[in-house]
């Protein structure tokens, strides 16, 4: 018999040895400055431009463009208006009336040296001509507007060596002058002479004054003028050309600011089913009023700068040296009746003058006073104010060229009248010297009668005053103009571009916020 069985269980097995805790990991770096390592990141998604895929980054991006648009527009705007206004005040208010100014320099003293000949050809006769006193006056006067015009001419030569020792040059060459006229003066005082017969003193310390005046002074008061005309010429292409360029400059910024926010509208009325965002839209018709209004303001001033300069200055510049040619040509009569040993001479430089003031081409024909005063006579019976048809040149040609109405060319017309009749008295004069009718010539030379040469003369000088007037009349009314249609535009860009550019802000600055 067997016994009991005996059961045996078995033990379980032994638990795994748990696993050891994983070191912490070390903390992210931070780096330099605080900024979190993310920023990184964001930087990464900027350069490669993910940003642009996301609706906020598109508007940011319409936002920039549109503000420096404007920036750009306003720097257009600024700079170019700033030359406009240089431009104005140099022709309008600086170195254009001292050039004009300069240009009376010419003037003032070839009639100084004719009132000394009128004086030194009456001798006794006080009251010949003008009078002995009057012309003294007219000399005195003169001399104080050659002096007026040397400091003017100082001032416009600014810093410029060369024409600076041209003006001292001129101021010393003025003072001999004096002295020379000053003994003249005393020398036919002294001798008490009849008309048209001075001593041989008188002569000879008259023509050291005279050549004094016409191989020095008059060349140097000459150029003087050219230089500083000249000046004022380049200036103004300067900033002519300037203005035109920079007004290129706005219309291209303005449209591209008027686009940038037109591509901001339709970008904003896609994405949020808006048909019209009312601040771009605002900004955008501010934006074409500013280009307008900018674009129009630089063309006027453009137009005004031109006037000014072509119908204005330039014109009073050519009057201004056809009135002192004439003077000096004038004065070469009482030389010529004065100094009968340089009477030819004398001819020779009227008809040199003469032909600068109104050049006629002699064609085959000698060029002498014979020829001159017929073929003047021709051409101006012939001329027709603002007509097409212009033959003659020099100075008067210039002006008649100009003149592109009949309006415009009456000025002339009177001026060339009375220049006809001066030359047919000056033929008079002439034609009597050469029959040895002095004083019949002397007579006639200082009439002061309605068919003397004083009064014809005065008549001429007249109309020529008149004709310069009416330029510097025009020269007036186009600075005037100038001046008022830059008046505000200092501070209107600044202004405006402010509130395009405060419109561009509020305009995106609901959308951005419906993404926060």
């Amino acid at each position: 018999m067997s016994g009991p069985r005996t059961t045996v269980t078995p033990s379980p097995p032994a638990p795994a040895p748990a696993p050891e805790p994983a070191p912490p990991s070390p903390p992210a770096p931070v780096p330099v400055g605080g900024a979190p390592a993310r920023s990184g990141g964001r930087l990464a998604t900027f350069v490669r431009g993910r940003w642009l895929k996301t609706v906020p980054g598109r508007i940011r991006l319409y936002a920039a463009a549109a503000l420096a648009a404007t920036a750009l527009l306003l720097l257009a705007l600024t700079m170019t208006i700033g030359m406009a206004r240089d431009g104005v005040q140099t022709i309008g208010h600086d170195a254009g009336p001292q050039v004009v100014a300069t240009g009376e320099l010419f003037f003032a003293l070839s009639d100084m040296d004719a009132q000394v000949a009128d004086v030194l050809l009456i001798g006794r006769e006080s009251d010949l001509g003008i009078g002995k006193d009057e012309s003294l006056r007219l000399y005195d006067q003169r001399r104080r507007e050659a002096g007026q015009a040397l400091v003017d001419a100082s001032q416009l030569a600014g810093q410029d060596a060369d024409r600076q020792r041209t003006v001292r040059e001129t101021m010393e060459a003025l003072g001999r002058y004096e002295r020379m006229v000053g003994r003249a003066l005393v020398l036919s005082e002294q001798a008490a002479y009849a008309p048209g017969e001075p001593p041989s003193g008188v002569v000879a310390a008259y023509r050291q004054a005279t050549d004094l005046m016409r191989m020095e002074l008059l060349p140097r008061a000459y150029n003087l003028t050219l230089d500083s005309g000249a000046t004022v010429r380049q200036g103004y292409e300067d900033r002519r050309q300037a203005v035109l360029s920079g007004r290129v400059w706005v219309l291209l910024a303005g449209a591209l600011l008027a686009g940038v926010l037109l591509a901001a509208q339709i970008s904003l009325a896609r994405g949020f089913r808006r048909t019209v965002n009312p601040a771009l839209a605002l900004a955008t018709l501010v934006t074409l009023l500013l280009a307008g209004a900018g674009v129009a303001v630089l063309t006027a001033q453009a137009g005004h700068i031109r006037t000014a300069k072509e119908d204005g200055f330039d014109s009073m510049l050519t009057l201004s040296r056809a009135r002192a040619i004439s003077h000096s040509a004038f004065a070469d009569e009482s030389r010529y009746l004065l100094d009968p040993q340089r009477a030819d001479t004398y001819e020779q430089t009227y008809l040199d003058k003469a032909l600068s003031v109104l050049y006629i081409d002699p064609g085959d024909r000698p060029l002498n006073l014979e020829t001159y005063y017929r073929l003047v006579g021709q051409k101006l019976a012939s001329y027709e104010p603002g007509g097409d048809r212009v033959d003659f040149l020099g100075f008067f040609g210039d002006e008649a060229r100009k003149a592109g109405t009949p309006q415009e060319g009456r000025p002339l017309g009177r001026t060339l009248r009375a220049y006809g009749q001066v030359l047919n008295n000056d033929r008079l004069m002439r034609e009597r010297a050469g029959r040895g009718d002095r004083a019949g010539a002397i007579r006639l030379r200082m009439g002061r009668g309605p068919d003397g040469s004083i009064n014809l003369f005065e008549e001429y000088d007249r109309a020529l005053v008149a004709q310069t007037g009416a330029h510097r009349a025009e020269f007036d009314r186009s600075i005037a103009s100038a001046d008022d249609g830059l008046r505000g535009w200092t501070a209107l860009p600044p202004a405006a571009a402010l509130v395009i550019a405060v419109l561009v802000l509020a305009g995106v600055r609901p959308r951005l916020a419906e993404f926060r």
